[in-house]
């Protein structure tokens, strides 16, 4: 089977950052297989982001930039994140653009 994906776009280059809802985490590792620079799985079995330095970010609602190289990784984590928890959104209106609240 072959999976396609549409390119993503930020709607004019806007810078995106992308935070996980660990509540609905099911710590399947996919985001971590897609983008490791960016998400990881902490000794709880649950996944989190990373901020430029490679710090886990472990604070509830923790948020990170998307980093354009990795925006299309980042993106495929969100679509095929089997517990809907990954959210990547604007950061100046903070309007959801992929997630499960996106628009």
């Amino acid at each position: 089977m072959t999976v396609t994906h549409e390119a993503p776009s930020t709607d004019g280059g806007e810078e995106l950052e992308v935070w996980i809802d660990q509540d609905l985490c099911t710590g399947d590792g996919i985001c971590a297989q897609y983008a490791p620079e960016v998400f990881e799985l902490d000794i709880d079995g649950l996944a989190y982001v990373k901020d430029g330095e490679d710090e886990l970010l472990q604070e509830p609602g923790a948020t990170t930039r998307v980093p354009l190289p990795l925006l299309r990784d980042v993106v495929d984590s969100a679509k095929e994140c089997p517990g809907d928890c990954i959210h990547v959104r604007r950061i100046s209106d903070k309007v959801e653009v992929y997630g499960p609240d996106a628009e």
